[in-house]
C-alpha cells in the first residue's frame, strides 16, 4: 500500500473532547471518526486492526472446536417476551416496530436467538455444541463516552455451548477460558481474571478478563499473594473479628432509646456519642420490585448495589426517596432503624442485612424517631432478618479471603465475559434433546463474549508512549513503513520503492510513505500511527548503501545494508510476534 494513497488523515493537535488515551489518539492516528454519540466510523487503518483482532479470536475459537455462525441483528420481540427478557432489558433495548405494527428489537445480546436455532437439537449425541459469531450489538448506552470503550454500536464475538451436563458445561467453559487467555496474549493485552456478577444473564461461574488501565470503569480487588482477584461487585474479605463482650460494649436487656439531637450521619453518630462506625447499624431503604425492603450494614460498610441484585434476584431496584421513607418509617435518614420496624397495616418490612452484622451484640441504630437513636442492639435477638447476604464493598487494604495479605485494588477495562448461563434459556425456549437413556434432557448453556472494538481501544490504552500509538505486531494495521525521506531525490525513491518491493516480496505486511512532504512529517506521522518497524531511506544511507531499521516501540535504530533489509526485517517480527505467543 502506499500512503499517497491511502485515506490516513491524521491530525497535528490532540481533539479537545478526547480524554481516553485511546479516543484521543485513535482520533489523532486517522483509525476512527465519530458520527454521533457512540457510533463511529472505522477508517482503513481502523479497519485493518478489527479484521486482525477477529482473525485472532476466530482462530483460537475454531481452536477448541467451536462453529462460527451469524444471527440476525433485528429480533421479534415475542421471543424476549417468552425469556422474560422484554421488561428486563429496560430502556438500553432499542425497540421498534414494522409497517404491521409488529414489535422488533435490535439486539443487544443473543442468547434468545441461539437458543431458537438449538431447540433442533435432538440427540445428546449432537453434544455438545459451540457455536460464535462476530455481530453488531446495538444498545442504548445511556452516557457513551471514551471513544471506542462504551458506545451504543459494536461488534461482539459472542460464543454459547449446549453440554448434556454439569460435568461436560465444566469442560467447555475451561476450553474458553484457555481461549480467551491466548487471545488477550496474542493481542497484548494484560488480562486480568477476575470473578464477576452474571447481572440480568444469571447463572454461575462468571468471569471476567479485566485490562488494568486508569482509564477504565471497573474495579477489581486483587491479591498480590496468592492471585485472587474479583470484580468489586463480587470481591469479599477477611474482616478483623470485632468483640462485643460485655468488656468492651454496653450490653443490655433491650435496646435503649436516648437523645441524638442534630444527628444525621454515621459520623455525627461516632463522634457525639462515642458510638464507633464499627458498633452502627446503617439501614438503608431500597424498592425491590416495588417492595419497600430494609437493607443493613455495617456503619463503617458502604453497599455495592449490584451485590444487592445477585442476592434478592430483583429485577427493579432504587433508593426510596425522603418523603417514601417519612411515610413508611415516620423518620427521616439519619434516625432510620429496623428494630420494630412496621408497616401502616402492622406487617414487618423485609429485611436482608449484611454478613458482617451476624451476632453482633451492642449495636447502635436509628429508633424511626427523628432525633433519637438506639443503643444495645443485638442483631439477631432484635432485627428480624429475613436473608443474609454478602451486601458490603470491599475496598483496598482488607484482607484476602484466600491468604489474609492485604487487598489491592485496581481499575481496569473488561474485555471480555465468561459464564456458565445454567438452563435459563434451555428452560424458557424450550430445548430439549433425549438422553443416554431415551428419556428428555435439557442442555446447559455456557456464554463467552469479547467487545472487538473494545478490545483495540484497550490495546491502545496499554501500548502509546509520548509520540503515539506502539501497536503490537499481531494487530498492528501494517508491520512495517518504509519512509522515504527525500521523495523529490530519484536515487533514493528508487532505492525505497525497490525495499519496498523486496519486503513485499518477502510476504511482509508493509505500506510505502512515498508523500512529497517533509522527512520530519513522515516521522511524526509513522510514530503516531504506531506501525512496529520503520525502514527510513534517505541520500545519507544510500551512500553507504544502507537503511535505518527502527523499532517503534523501544525507539533503537540500526543501520542495516539494502540487500539485507528484508532478511534483518523477518527476524526482527519474528522476535517481536514470540514475545505475545
Amino acid at each position: 500500500m502506499r500512503w499517497s494513497k491511502m485515506h490516513i488523515p491524521t491530525l497535528r493537535d490532540d481533539p479537545a473532547d478526547a480524554g481516553a488515551p485511546s479516543h484521543r489518539l485513535l482520533l489523532r492516528a486517522g483509525y476512527i471518526r465519530q458520527l454521533m454519540a457512540g457510533h463511529y466510523s472505522l477508517l482503513p487503518l481502523g479497519q485493518r486492526v478489527r479484521l486482525k483482532v477477529i482473525g485472532i479470536i476466530r482462530e483460537e475459537m475454531n481452536g477448541i472446536g467451536a462453529q462460527e455462525i451469524l444471527m440476525p441483528v433485528m429480533h421479534p420481540a415475542e421471543l424476549w417476551v417468552k425469556s422474560g427478557r422484554w421488561d428486563l432489558m429496560g430502556e438500553e433495548m432499542f425497540r421498534l416496530k414494522d409497517r404491521k405494527g409488529a414489535d422488533l428489537v435490535l439486539g443487544m445480546t443473543h442468547e434468545e436467538i441461539v437458543s431458537t436455532l438449538a431447540a433442533e437439537l435432538e440427540s445428546y449425541r449432537q453434544l455438545p455444541q459451540m457455536w460464535y459469531q462476530f455481530q453488531t450489538k446495538l444498545r442504548d448506552e445511556p452516557r457513551p463516552k471514551a471513544g471506542l470503550m462504551r458506545t451504543r454500536e459494536f461488534t461482539m464475538k459472542d460464543s454459547y455451548t449446549f453440554d448434556l451436563g454439569p460435568a461436560e458445561l465444566d469442560v467447555s467453559f475451561d476450553a474458553h477460558r484457555g481461549a480467551y487467555a491466548r487471545t488477550f496474549e496474542r493481542l497484548g493485552i494484560p488480562a486480568i481474571q477476575a470473578q464477576a456478577s452474571n447481572g440480568t444473564m444469571g447463572g454461575s461461574d462468571s468471569i471476567e478478563f479485566v485490562c488494568p488501565a486508569p482509564t477504565g470503569e471497573d474495579l477489581v480487588i486483587h491479591c498480590p499473594g496468592c492471585g485472587y482477584a474479583a470484580n468489586v461487585e463480587r470481591a469479599t474479605s477477611r474482616l478483623a473479628r470485632l468483640d462485643d463482650d460485655s468488656e468492651r460494649t454496653s450490653l443490655l436487656a433491650a435496646p435503649e432509646p436516648f437523645a441524638t439531637p442534630g444527628v444525621r450521619t454515621i459520623e455525627d453518630l461516632a463522634t457525639g456519642h462515642q458510638a464507633p462506625a464499627e458498633r452502627q447499624i446503617k439501614t438503608l431503604v431500597y424498592f425491590l420490585d416495588d417492595t419497600l425492603t430494609l437493607v443493613l450494614l455495617r456503619g463503617d460498610h458502604p453497599l455495592h448495589e449490584q451485590k444487592l441484585v445477585d442476592a434478592t434476584g430483583a429485577v427493579s431496584v432504587r433508593p426510596a426517596q425522603p418523603d417514601e421513607i417519612r411515610e413508611a418509617l415516620g423518620a427521616l435518614p439519619g434516625s432510620l432503624g429496623a428494630v420494630g420496624a412496621v408497616s401502616a397495616s402492622g406487617g414487618a418490612y423485609p429485611v436482608i442485612a449484611d454478613e458482617a452484622l451476624r451476632g453482633r451484640r451492642g449495636m447502635y441504630t436509628g429508633a424511626n424517631v427523628d432525633d433519637t437513636h438506639l443503643r444495645g442492639v443485638d442483631v439477631e435477638r432484635d432485627i428480624a432478618v429475613g436473608v443474609w447476604a454478602d451486601l458490603r464493598e470491599v475496598v483496598a487494604g482488607e484482607l484476602c479471603v484466600s491468604c489474609g495479605q492485604p487487598l489491592e485494588a485496581e481499575r481496569g477495562i473488561e474485555v471480555g465475559h465468561i459464564f456458565k448461563l445454567g438452563y435459563k434459556f434451555s428452560d424458557t425456549i424450550g430445548i430439549s434433546v433425549s438422553g443416554p437413556d431415551g428419556k428428555p434432557v435439557r442442555p446447559i448453556m455456557g456464554c463467552y463474549g469479547i467487545g472487538v472494538e473494545r478490545a483495540m481501544a484497550s490495546v491502545v490504552e496499554v501500548h502509546h508512549d509520548a509520540k503515539g500509538i506502539t501497536w503490537p505486531v499481531a494487530i498492528a494495521p501494517f508491520e512495517v513503513v518504509v519512509v522515504i525521506a527525500q521523495q523529490d531525490d530519484t536515487a533514493v525513491a528508487d532505492a525505497g520503492e525497490k525495499l519496498y518491493s523486496a519486503l513485499l516480496g518477502a510476504g511482509v505486511e508493509v505500506i510505502v510513505d512515498d508523500r512529497p512532504v517533509r522527512a520530519g512529517v513522515k516521522f511524526s506521522d509513522a510514530e503516531l500511527v504506531g506501525i512496529p518497524f520503520r525502514v527510513t531511506v534517505g541520500k545519507r544511507g544510500l551512500a553507504s548503501a544502507s537503511a535505518e531499521l527502527t523499532d517503534r516501540a523501544t525507539g533503537s535504530t540500526v543501520q542495516v545494508p539494502l540487500d539485507e533489509v528484508p532478511a534483518q526485517v523477518r527476524e526482527a517480527l519474528a522476535q517481536a510476534r514470540a514475545a505475545h505467543r
